[in-house]
């Protein structure tokens, strides 16, 4: 199985946007948002830090294909997440990305010339056009076959994911 990050605001410039902005809510109603958000992060034992804005993760995605090519693709997804969610890091920064591969024990080189060159923006697109396919709306989005579980999920509702389709316990 593979990790594919899908966009659900491409539009986003990478100098970011107000949640206010993003969601055309008030404060008020953002702020019960990210309330929720952070008890569920709590929950989950998620990082989850105080996000004002949001950003175009676009290059993080293409870089995240390459870290996996590399075999640190979870190692490398999990450094975004945290930047982003928890440290409220823009990912549409390249300085701030080759930061995360340098974590994650990536050739600094290649990831710069990845990003220069944007040779993984091919297979993002095709990972764009399968999420718009499967007119996935939500992140997290768990799919299996044809099932998609929507929200973040109990490990209980994940594993009935996979029994339902056939997976045995171990």
């Amino acid at each position: 199985m593979r990790w594919r990050a899908f966009p659900l605001h491409p539009e986003t410039p990478d100098e970011g946007m107000l949640l206010e902005e993003l969601f055309k809510t008030g404060s008020d109603q953002i702020d019960r948002m990210v309330t929720q958000l952070r008890l569920t992060a709590n929950q989950l034992g998620l990082p989850f830090g105080n996000r004002t804005k949001t950003y175009n993760s676009r290059l993080a995605q293409e870089l995240g294909l390459w870290a996996e090519k590399n075999g640190r693709g979870e190692e490398f997804h999990l450094a975004a997440f945290k930047a982003y969610f928890a440290d409220g890091r823009n990912l549409a920064k390249q300085h701030v990305l080759l930061d995360l591969a340098k974590s994650c024990n990536l050739p600094i080189e290649e990831a710069s010339e990845v990003l220069r060159t944007r040779s993984y923006a091919t297979a993002v697109d095709e990972d764009w056009e399968a999420s718009r396919q499967q007119q996935i709306t939500a992140v997290p989005t768990f799919t299996f076959g044809s099932t998609l579980l929507v929200g973040a999920q109990a490990y209980s509702n994940l594993q009935g994911l996979m029994l339902q389709h056939g997976v045995l316990r171990r």
